[in-house]
């Protein structure tokens, strides 16, 4: 895919703590024409930027039925997934959905098909169709934690998928978030981390700086990566991504203009 004006971008995710960062960057881009954000709910326009919102679509999915969620309508020539649970791979939280007003907890393997089908429901035919999707630091799919395995499943499965281009994200603690409550844990790494971040690049992200380092990878494509970006690849023929860790997020985030 070549790095032109005019790519259209559909994001899945964009009222995470990420995703509304990436949302926000993908507006404010020259690169992407047309944005769409599809999900269970969609943001207030009131809340964004008022510049580049006349180029955003939205329509709220419901992911037990995406056959009626036309994700393949507009043929988006990158598809963004960043349903990243709060506190990135240091902690769980269960996503929810709202089914019949019932507010209904999701398990590892509901939260994983519905990632990988939203995935598969918006791929198109074009071979250099693109996939950016935000994992966490530590998947493995072998993995003997069951948040951190998850996340391995679903990275496999997505490259399994047959989009043109994979590439893959697993950033670690994400600082920088916005949120009504915030657990023990949570904020001991946060008093902590920004010392540690001192010493190693593996530390923590800023959420600002992880969206505008995956918008990047969406725009440029794997091939096209700067060296510094370290991005790899993974996996098995038929199976494999790109994969940029959180040193390799930093890296990219501080070459984008």
């Amino acid at each position: 895919m070549a790095t032109t004006v005019g790519k259209s971008a559909l994001l899945i995710g964009a009222t995470g703590q990420t995703g509304q960062q990436i949302l926000r960057d993908l507006l404010q881009s020259p690169d992407f024409a047309k944005v769409g954000e599809y999900g269970r709910r969609v943001t207030d326009k009131s809340a964004l930027p008022a510049s580049g919102v006349d180029k955003l679509v939205q329509r709220t999915i419901d992911f037990e039925n995406l056959e009626e969620a036309g994700l393949k309508e507009h043929k988006w020539d990158v598809v963004f997934i960043a349903c990243v649970f709060k506190g990135g791979g240091w902690a769980w939280r269960s996503m929810r959905i709202e089914v019949a007003n019932v507010d209904v907890h999701l398990d590892s393997e509901q939260r994983r098909k519905y990632v990988v089908n939203a995935a598969r429901g918006a791929k198109s035919d074009a071979p250099d169709q693109r996939l950016v999707y935000v994992s966490s630091i530590g998947a493995d799919a072998s993995s003997k934690f069951l948040y951190t395995r998850s996340k391995g499943l679903t990275e496999n499965a997505l490259a399994g998928l047959g989009y043109g281009d994979t590439i893959i994200f697993r950033p670690a603690f994400l600082a920088g978030t916005n949120r009504d409550s915030i657990r023990l844990g949570e904020s001991i790494a946060a008093l902590v981390l920004p010392i540690v971040s001192y010493f190693s690049n593996n530390a923590q992200i800023d959420i600002s700086t992880l969206a505008k380092s995956v918008v990047a990878a969406g725009k440029l494509g794997s091939a096209a990566l700067p060296a510094s970006a370290m991005a790899s690849q993974v996996g098995k023929n038929g199976a494999s991504f790109t994969l940029i860790n959180n040193k390799g997020a930093l890296a990219l985030a501080s070459e984008t203009k």
